[in-house]
């Protein structure tokens, strides 16, 4: 794939007690990224370049939208050349083994889905609970955060990223991604393991920079995760969400305490 700059360095006025000064500033990137399945547009969302691959198939995967079919292909723009696009459109091929996926209009976002009882029940339609795996202790998901932090290179350079990261029981983070999007850094994490044959990721864990919302958990189950770990809060239906999965969800989570809402244990 073409090298594609993660930031970009703007000259801005920084205005403090000590008054004004003009000096560089490094700001993430942000653009839209289309993605295809055997041809049909699924969707637009805007991303951190890099990783785009991975970002395209992984949400594929999250969104049951290859239904088990296997990845035959993947590449920039194939209706067209990839310059011309600016590498902001990837195909996703299967050889036509994944259903015909419906054409989707308008960029994702955390508000898209159904909403409530009917959201959870449709996952429960598509994918089976979780298996029994042994939990996770506690103290290695306390030190997650900090392992994770220290590889953080564009959040350093920037303060505006995400980063997802997929981690053993012993606290080893085997894959870190990072990107505006918080859904598109967890995507770019599953698609990578999806590359390398890692999924389902049972008995692994799998943290996220921001807040639990019901999509993150969603994308953790369909992957197979048996221990999502938030630093932000969960929602309501995220925990619905991961307890019927049979999921253990983990939120503020700090390097001295955090909040179990998925099993309920003492």
């Amino acid at each position: 794939m073409a090298a594609r700059g993660r930031s970009e360095r703007f000259l801005v006025t920084s205005v403090g007690v000590d008054g004004r000064a003009r000096r560089p500033d490094e700001l993430a990137v942000e653009e839209p990224l289309t993605v295809q399945l055997d041809g049909v547009t699924v969707t637009t969302t805007m991303r951190t370049p890099g990783h785009d691959y991975e970002l395209a198939v992984g949400f594929c995967h999250c969104e049951g939208l290859l239904a088990g079919a296997t990845v035959t292909g993947v590449r920039y723009c194939a209706n067209g050349s990839a310059v011309a696009s600016e590498f902001n459109v990837v195909s996703v091929d299967t050889g036509g083994r994944a259903p015909q996926p419906r054409p989707r209009v308008g960029n994702t976002t955390s508000s898209c889905g159904l909403c409530g009882n009917d959201a959870i029940d449709e996952l429960c339609a598509r994918l089976s609970p979780l298996p029994a795996t042994t939990p996770i202790d506690p103290a290695v998901l306390l030190a997650v955060p900090g392992h994770v932090r220290g590889g953080q290179g564009l959040f350093d350079s920037t303060g505006a990223v995400h980063a997802a990261a997929a981690f053993t029981a012993d606290g080893t983070v085997l894959t870190m991604r990072e990107d505006v999007g918080r859904h598109n850094a967890l995507d770019k994490v599953v698609g990578r393991m999806l590359f390398d044959g890692g999924l389902p990721a049972t008995g692994l864990g799998l943290f996220v920079s921001g807040r639990a919302s019901f999509e993150m958990v969603q994308k953790a189950w369909a992957a197979g995760f048996g221990t999502l770990v938030a630093v932000s809060a969960p929602t309501a239906l995220a925990v619905h969400t991961a307890r019927r999965a049979g999921l253990t969800l983990a939120g503020f989570v700090r390097a001295d305490r955090l909040n179990i809402y998925s099993p309920v244990r003492l």
